[in-house]
Parts: structure tokens; sequence; C-alpha cells
């Protein structure tokens, strides 16, 4: 029987050069990175406070960190935890791992220490890869989790001599103390390649193997691991460098970090597509994202909200040459569509878009179109292979046009489950749909509108009120600045 999510009037609205299937590769993350690497060897990879790093140099410099993890123990499927901003010992551990035959999970920064310590232990995290700035706060759950080596970078790792050796003495850069920890080997990255083996390093990997544990969801009780999958992470990279149109050619400015699934997505799909990638290490560093963009001229810039508004009220942003830029795109969080306007007024009509996705989807789903037309407050629609239902979280039933519910969502960018954590699976993923948490309707176009969350959701005399409703009415006064 025919309904109104099984009609996908979305199709209708996608931009030409999309279709509604694509073709996938059984290639994984290290294969493609491979052939990128064969490609175009003396692109630039990556650039880091002015050092341009190439292709072939990250190929290089991955396949001696992925011997020494090897040397020391690492078997497929062990996990390595990722502890570190992004700066290139990130990315570079990220191929590592993936030719390793690894997988990786990444640590928030922000994570207090039982929360560290669960997801250590939780995963089974083997190795980790810090910076000395963060060193203490692995030092502070090491006696309590079963890691065995902790690999840790400086920020200043990388970067020419003298520029190295003067920003340190001068304070410019931050350093801190590194010690041993009793029971666990430490060792500096620079230590531990050195003298490794650069020859290729490519231990087979299926597409159905664990590519990344990524962890989520710890709002209402211990975080649980999402098992995103070599085939799953890689669907997803076609879909959305296909929807984005997103070429080799391309330059990211983003301060989206590696340990978060967005950054990952955004690093990793650009690493598989021969793009240039500009090194944040510090997201609330707003001047330096603009110095970035002054110098190297990105052709796209990626970020949440907020870092878009620190963006806006600086003037020296909304002096910046935007003739190249392709489009600025925002995830994570709602983007007021009262902010648009002012955005767009900064970067040019057309190019502001919202995408909508999760940890468990790998975790792109749903999209405003590149070039087609973007409706303020919508999260798009969703993209190739995707499919979204809307059901009602009290009575089990598909919403009606216009009406609101929960988003289900199915795909081959699905995850493949919880880690170790069956009953949870069951009940987030029935009958092949993942069902999100999150409150939206649909427009006749098929565009959708996330206005809250499931547990949000308060009943008010038989009528459901939205909390993102309130938000949306309290910003609008002249006095409030930002609602949640």
């Amino acid at each position: 029987m025919s309904d109104v999510y099984s009609e996908k009037p979305w199709l209708k609205n996608y931009d030409p050069h999309v279709p509604p299937n694509l073709e996938y590769e059984e290639k994984t993350f290290a294969e493609k990175f491979k052939e990128i690497v064969e490609k175009y060897p003396d692109k630039t990879c990556l650039i880091y406070m002015g050092k341009m790093i190439s292709y072939r140099e990250v190929d290089r410099l991955s396949n001696q960190l992925a011997a020494y993890l090897i040397k020391n123990g690492l078997q497929p499927g062990d996990v390595v935890g990722m502890h570190m901003p992004n700066i290139p010992a990130h990315y570079i551990g990220v191929v590592a791992v993936q030719k390793a035959g690894g997988v990786s999970t990444g640590l928030s920064p922000l994570l207090t220490p039982h929360e560290m310590e669960h997801q250590l232990n939780d995963s089974k995290t083997k190795f980790i890869l810090t910076v000395d700035v963060l060193f203490e706060k692995i030092a502070e759950v090491a006696d309590k989790a079963g890691f065995e080596t902790v690999i840790v970078s400086e920020i200043a790792d990388f970067l020419p001599g003298v520029k190295r050796v003067l920003g340190k003495m001068l304070k410019k850069i931050p350093t801190a103390e590194v010690r041993p920890l009793p029971g666990k080997k430490v060792v500096r990255f620079m230590e531990a390649i050195k003298g490794m083996p650069a020859d290729p390093v490519l231990v087979k990997r299926d597409m159905d193997d664990i590519i990344f544990l990524m962890y989520t969801g710890g709002t209402t009780g211990p975080s649980k691991g999402a098992m995103l999958t070599h085939r799953s992470y890689m669907c997803n990279r076609l879909q959305t460098l296909t929807w984005l149109d997103l070429k080799p050619d391309e330059v990211a400015l983003s301060a989206f970090p590696l340990f978060h699934i967005a950054g990952l997505a955004l690093g990793g799909f650009s690493l598989t597509n021969g793009a240039t990638l500009i090194c944040v290490p510090n997201p609330r560093d707003a001047h330096f994202i603009i110095e970035c963009a002054k110098k190297y001229k990105p052709t796209i810039i990626v970020n949440v909200p907020t870092v878009f508004y620190e963006l806006m009220k600086n003037p020296e942003f909304k002096e910046l040459d935007f003739s190249g830029i392709k489009f600025c795109l925002s995830a994570a969080a709602p983007f007021p569509p009262e902010s648009i306007g002012e955005l767009e007024s900064v970067i040019g009509p057309n190019r502001f878009i919202e995408l909508y996705g999760m940890t468990e989807t790998s975790p792109v789903t749903c999209c405003n179109p590149r070039y087609g037309k973007k409706k303020p407050g919508s999260i798009g629609m969703p993209i190739s292979d995707t499919e979204f239902k809307l059901v009602d979280p009290e009575t089990g039933e598909l919403a009606p046009l216009g009406q609101p519910g929960e988003i289900a969502v199915r795909g081959p960018q699905l995850m493949k489950g919880y880690y170790g954590k069956p009953e949870e699976t069951a009940h987030a993923v029935r009958d092949g749909w993942m069902y999100t948490g999150d409150v939206a309707y649909m427009d006749e176009d098929g565009y959708f509108y996330v206005v809250d969350r499931v547990k949000d959701m308060v009943n008010v005399s038989g009528f459901k009120v939205f909390t993102r409703e309130l938000d949306d009415i309290l910003v609008k006064h002249p006095d409030v600045d930002l609602a949640a």
C-alpha cells in the first residue's frame, strides 16, 4: 500500500546531476586512499600552519605508523583511540589505522574521566594516539583502563624546524609534560615512526568489517559505540560526494574535530577523493579560521552553527573575498532560519547548505540540494538510496503529510549496530529502519524540518508542543541572541 513517504516526493526536486540510486565500489577506505595517492602523489593533502604536506608524504608517514602499530601488537579489528585536535598526526593516524587493519574510535577531550574510562574499556581500546597538551586526560584514567600503548604527538610536529623551535621557545605553540605511566608504553609520535619502514601496508579487510567505532547517545546513560562498517562509511562517502558535487580540486576549511563523526566524514571523504584539507587545531579560534580562509582560498567551509555565529561577529570575516567559495555547510545542530540571510549576504546567495545526519548513519542522510532550492529551516531531503518516513511515537502510525513524527531512516549507510548492546540495537533498528529520536515534518516537496527530540516533546492538553518551536519564537525577541 502506497503512502506519502514511499512515493518519495523529494526525488522530483533532486539536482539534475544526482541519481536516485548509485553504483558502489567494493573498496575499503585504505584501498581507495591507495588509489588516490597513485593518482595525485604530489598534490597537497594537508595544510598546517603554513606547512604543505602532500599525499605522497601522508602515505609514507601512515605506512610508517601502521608498521609501528603492527610491530607492537595491533591485530586486525583492534581498536585505536584518537584523542587529538585536527593536527597532521590525527589525519595520518586515521589512515594508518586503516592500513594496519584496525578500528579507530574518537575520544573527545571534553569527556569526563568517568566517560573516558567507560569508552576506553567498553571499546577495548588497545592503543591511544594523543597530543602532549591532552596527555593528562589519558593519564587520569590509565590505572582504570586496559589500553597498552600511548603515542604522543605535539602541536609543533610537522612544522618547519625554525618555526617549531621558536614557536615552543616563545610559547606561541602550547606544549605540556609527558611522563611515564605504570604498566603502559608511552612513546612520542615522531620517535614511534622514526626508522620504521615506509613500505606499503595494506592489511586485507572486508567491506562488512568495522572501520570506526564512534560513541554516541550518552545523555541518558553510558554512551554506546556505533559500529560503522567499511561498506556503510564508503557508501555514505559516495552519496555525499555525489550530492554535493565535490571534486578532487576542493580545498576544505572546517573546524569540525576529527574525533567527531562530522569531522571524520569530511576528513575521510576528502582524503579518499584527492581534496586538500586545511587543519584547524582550535575550533574556537575564529581569527585563525579567518586567516586560513584569506591565505588558502577554500572552496568549501564546513562548521557547526556556533562557529558561523562567531565568524559573522568578526568584521574581518565579512571583508573576505568569497568569490571562490562554492558553499558553506552547517551540520550537527539546527541553524536559525533568520540567520541564513545574514550569512548569505556575506558569502553570496544560494551558497548556504544545511544537512542532517547522525553517528549511526555514517553520518549523512538528508541535505538541501547543492544547486537547487534551499528552504530555510529545512534539513533538505533524503539523499540517494536513502528513505525517510515519519512515525507517530505514541501510536506507531505513519504521520500524515505536514504532521510531525519521529524520523526513521533506511539506507546503505546504516550502522551494523551498537557494540555489545544487542537489545539497544534492536530498539533503535527495527525492520531495517533506524529510529532516530528526532521529530520532524515533511512538506509537499519532500523537504523535512526537524522540530524536536522525541524525549523533549511535551503534551499540553492534548496538543504536541515542541521546544524547538519555542526557541524559534524566543530568538525573534531583540534582546535574545540564542535560545536552546
